[in-house]
């Protein structure tokens, strides 16, 4: 007669292990082409925005203004916190995404000056004016960051995604001042995304 009682164990374990091995292959699968697709979308807004950081760099240094501007900024992040809502995405997730847009914009215009600083830079010529120029460039990519930055969220729980936006934040956004506005562009993303 046959002891079924022999078998238990070794089948047990053997399903255990089975289950383990596929939860793990499940965790490391890459994500999907359109989810790498939504973040690059994100990733390349990103560097778009940061494009236009040296041209208010420019004007601020024509015009004296300061590089930061809480109350200007503060009146900004209500403003996108109202539109947050209004697109169905967390407020106060993007709230942190867009302060460190900002801050990212702001490590670029700081750099920037210490650098026309050393240089005895004079005023440019060509400076663009920050009303005219500057903020409707800003303005025509807020929304399209907004909509990309919903896209992205769901994304962002997706096992894999924080090496896959590790990833295309290098291919997509610049690398300026060894990456310090990369890195700050992307920091509110990176904590959030699944490993």
């Amino acid at each position: 007669m046959i002891n079924f009682l022999q078998f238990r164990r070794p089948l047990w374990f053997a399903c255990l292990l089975l289950a383990s091995l596929l939860v793990q292959g499940c965790q490391h699968a890459p994500i999907s082409d359109h989810d790498r697709h939504t973040l690059a979308t994100l990733t390349q807004l990103i560097d778009q925005r940061l494009a236009v950081a040296p041209m208010v760099a420019r004007a601020k240094w024509n015009s004296g203004a300061p590089i930061d501007d809480p109350a200007r900024e503060k009146l900004l992040l209500e403003t996108l916190v109202d539109q947050a809502r209004n697109n169905d995405l967390d407020a106060a997730f993007a709230q942190r995404f867009f302060q460190s847009q900002f801050d990212a914009g702001k490590i670029i215009q700081t750099k920037l000056h210490a650098q026309w600083r050393t240089e005895r830079q004079p005023k440019f010529a060509d400076a663009p004016d920050l009303a005219r120029d500057v903020r409707p460039l800003l303005d025509r990519l807020t929304p399209q960051l907004m909509k990309a930055l919903r896209d992205a969220y769901p994304i962002l729980r997706t096992p894999g995604a924080r090496g896959e936006l590790t990833e295309q934040g290098r291919q997509w956004i610049r690398a300026d001042f060894e990456g310090a506005p990369r890195s700050a562009a992307l920091t509110v993303l990176l904590d959030t995304a699944a490993e």
